[in-house]
């Protein structure tokens, strides 16, 4: 009787033995599964090739780059914090509309600019304000690459007797109005022309711009959109090459072609700015930050401070381009002096350092004249 109750109970218990063995097994799978998945996975991003690449920028993928320099001593010892801010006549670079909020009737800035790599930099801007009609700019950038280099060939490795030369130009055009007593807003229209020996790229933009001023004293607003145009592509007499297309009967090996390259888009760039100062009879204090959303690159963050002591002499630091992914952009300072000489003549001379990490530094000065 004793061995029938306990058959009876084995019969009873084994399912539920083997059901639990059953669920502990598939709880050990899920477990393992859990913890070697990051492993498998980690495994196989390093099966993936070497050139595989995830969260890429836009960096170096449009034409004429040099636009995006800025020009300008005061904004660049403020960290290129340039777009609210309304100082002399290269302010409309940053924006349109600060034409028209600069002081004096007449200004013309003089920039230069020791850049990287021994190019050089030179923007020269002109603003006339007319009463009841508004102010027109006009400025003249250059950017020069290379200056009469020798054509170096693999036969001729010391010349072939020729020279090249590569330069970037931009003209541009500004018109701004004051729309009430607090805001205004400007447009501008740019030529731009990339040179490479006998080839060139013509391009066509605008700039557009606002500033408001707001009712807290000395807080301004603005924003920018620069660079909106055409695509750029070179063309030119060295891309024109001798073509056979039957090479192996010699049909004909004169044949002139050319040569089609790729049309590139300019740096569009989006600005939004805020700048507030803060004065007494002999102190100022300003300080200017810009946020930007560029379309070659990643947004990034420019800010700056200013320190000016009775209007005439001014201390500057700032930062560029921070947050940027792979930033090359570092921490600025420079200084600025300001005088009236000859009766209803002010000049203005600006100078700013720049450090640009492992591109070593620039150095910028500019000049301006008021009356």
């Amino acid at each position: 009787m004793y061995c029938v109750l306990l058959s009876g109970n084995a019969t009873a218990v084994l399912p539920r033995v083997w059901e639990s063995i059953h669920l502990l097994r598939h709880g050990l799978c899920s477990v393992v599964t859990a913890l070697l998945f990051p492993v498998i996975v980690w495994g196989q991003e390093m099966d993936r090739p070497v050139n595989f690449v995830e969260d890429v920028s836009n960096a170096g993928t449009s034409s004429a780059a040099f636009l995006e320099i800025g020009v300008g001593g005061r904004a660049q010892a403020m960290g290129n914090a340039g777009v609210a801010l309304a100082h002399d006549a290269s302010s409309v670079f940053w924006n349109p509309s600060a034409a028209i909020a600069l002081d004096g009737s007449v200004l013309v800035s003089f920039d230069r600019t020791e850049w990287l790599a021994n190019t050089q930099l030179d923007h020269v801007a002109a603003v006339l304000i007319l009463p009841r009609i508004g102010a027109l700019g006009l400025s003249i950038t250059s950017f020069d690459l290379v200056e009469n280099a020798p054509v170096r060939t693999i036969l001729q490795p010391e010349g072939t007797g020729e020279f090249y030369s590569a330069s970037d130009l931009a003209l541009t055009l500004t018109y701004a109005a004051r729309l009430t007593s607090r805001f205004m807003a400007g447009i501008s229209g740019k030529i731009i022309q990339e040179t490479l020996w006998h080839e060139q790229a013509t391009a066509y933009a605008f700039d557009l711009g606002i500033t408001y001023h707001t009712n807290l004293p000395g807080l301004s607003l603005a924003a920018s959109l620069a660079n909106f145009g055409s695509d750029m592509k070179l063309e030119g007499r060295d891309l024109r090459r001798p073509y056979d297309a039957d090479p192996i009967n010699f049909s004909n090996d004169k044949l002139n072609v050319n040569l089609q390259t790729d049309a590139f888009s300019l740096p569009l760039l989006f600005r939004f700015g805020v700048a507030y100062r803060l004065e007494s009879s002999t102190h100022r204090i300003s300080l200017a930050a810009d946020l930007l959303h560029p379309s070659d690159n990643s947004e990034a963050l420019n800010a700056g401070l200013e320190y000016t002591f009775i209007d005439t002499i001014s201390f500057r630091a700032g930062v560029a381009s921070y947050f940027e992914v792979d930033r090359t952009g570092g921490y600025t300072f420079g200084m600025g002096l300001q005088r009236r000489v000859l009766g209803q003549l002010g000049v203005m001379i600006d100078y700013a350092h720049a450090r640009w990490n492992i591109l070593n530094t620039t150095h910028r000065f500019t000049v301006t004249l008021i009356r």
